[in-house]
């Protein structure tokens, strides 16, 4: 970004506008960089701003992007479409203006773990603080950024509750606690003795959001990462996952999904029923008729 304020004309201007539009509309500072980062490369490849482009020229740009990529999932190609698409935005422009694709979204089921599987991630941990991590993320179905952000005062041990405050959508939600997780929090602070933040306390004075001594994004995903490959677990584990399983499991033992969702914080019931594609409920469990044949057969 910074090459491209100063080599292309405009540009500093424009990201200005941008970084306003983002904050307005109540955009993590990480959508900003992210997309950001994207419309200065497009920036710096033409030598112009993007709405001093054509059709064309942007056209010629993605399929550039889509022969570069070594990725199924285009990720980069992807990044680069919302990012023009929110620059526009904040331009009063229409997505028309630079004939924008469609990105069309990937219906894929969520990777879940067994219950067993859970466990093993769990055993395996050598350190408290990476067992106590897994432990909320499965036990309360906390996303990445809600996790680093729990703070000491967000436990309530005597009622049993775990407070989400401002999670995605600037919501604050309730969560139960285990009583096993309770037991192995109280162990956790007794000996780490964190100040504010459960898992670290930011340094103070200093810049940027994700640039404090909370464990950061990555830590907590290699802790995952970790654990899931101590316990010789095949599938591809992200932090994610451990949120898939938290609502897989409720819905397992019993939970209705109208509460699934308000735990997990979704904006719409839509979003909570893929569960209903994943879960082995005992009322449609289904199962292979190689079962019934060998059932049927297989003792003759």
């Amino acid at each position: 970004m910074n090459q491209a304020k100063r080599e292309v004309p405009g540009f500093a201007e424009l990201l200005h506008r941008f970084e306003r539009t983002v904050s307005v509309l109540g955009r993590s500072q990480s959508t900003f960089q992210n997309y950001s980062r994207h419309v200065a490369a497009v920036s710096l490849h033409f030598g112009k701003i993007p709405t001093e482009l054509d059709p064309e020229q942007i056209h010629d740009y993605l399929f550039y992007l889509q022969k570069k990529s070594k990725s199924p999932s285009q990720s980069y190609f992807k990044h680069t479409v919302y990012g023009l698409r929110f620059l526009l935005k904040s331009e009063g422009l229409s997505y028309d203006f630079l004939s924008l694709p469609e990105i069309k979204k990937e219906k894929k089921l969520p990777v879940v773990l067994s219950k067993q599987e859970v466990w093993q991630m769990l055993s395996g941990c050598k350190l408290l603080k990476h067992k106590i991590l897994i432990g909320i993320l499965y036990g309360c179905g906390l996303r990445c950024m809600e996790v680093r952000n729990l703070r000491l005062c967000d436990l309530d041990f005597g009622r049993k509750q775990l407070k989400v405050v401002q999670g995605k959508g600037k919501k604050d939600r309730y969560l139960p606690l285990s009583e096993h997780l309770i037991r192995g929090l109280k162990k956790y602070i007794e000996a780490e003795k964190p100040d504010d933040y459960l898992f670290g306390e930011p340094r103070g004075g200093r810049a940027g959001g994700d640039f404090d001594s909370r464990y950061s994004q990555r830590g907590v995903q290699w802790a995952v990462k970790q654990a899931s490959k101590t316990a010789n677990i095949l599938k591809d584990v992200s932090v994610h996952t451990l949120r898939h399983s938290f609502a897989t499991h409720l819905l397992e033992d019993g939970m209705d999904i109208l509460s699934i969702k308000n735990l997990l914080g979704h904006e719409s019931i839509d979003t909570t029923l893929v569960y209903l594609q994943i879960a082995q409920l005992s009322t449609q469990k289904l199962f292979s008729p190689l079962d019934t044949l060998f059932s049927e057969f297989g003792k003759k």
